[in-house]
């Protein structure tokens, strides 16, 4: 396996932690009787600032995964792995990893600095691809 995919593999269990991290104080907050449910209503009170945070952080690394997982691809199928790309995999998920704590403890502007670092890491690995 290139070390590519083994930081996209790395960056999908990454997203099932956060999964986990969001989802067991969410059913704690709002109950299972609510989470179990079709959501065909609002929930009657709003989960934590914390728990909040938590689910933008892990709904945010779903939309940077597809880009990630496309630039892997990429790379992966066009034979194109080097240790330039590894590095740039490797930042990506490095900054995925930092991105949770950062929001979850509201650190501004730091936040967004971190995931500028996933983004341009990302953009890298898809253009690195491309020359």
């Amino acid at each position: 396996m290139t070390p590519e995919l083994t930081a996209l593999a790395l960056a999908g269990l990454l997203q099932m932690v956060q999964f986990a991290l969001f989802a067991v104080p969410a059913n704690l907050e709002l109950g299972t009787r609510y989470t179990s449910s079709p959501r065909d209503k609002p929930p009657e009170r709003p989960v934590s600032t914390l728990t909040g945070r938590l689910q933008r952080a892990m709904n945010n690394h779903f939309e940077g995964l597809i880009l990630f997982t496309l630039a892997v691809v990429v790379v992966t199928l066009s034979g194109q792995s080097t240790a330039t790309t590894a590095i740039l995999a490797y930042t990506y998920l490095a900054a995925r990893i930092l991105y949770i704590p950062a929001y979850a403890l509201g650190l501004t502007p730091w936040r967004s600095a971190v995931w500028a670092v996933g983004w341009f890491a990302t953009l890298a690995l898809m253009l690195t691809a491309l020359i």
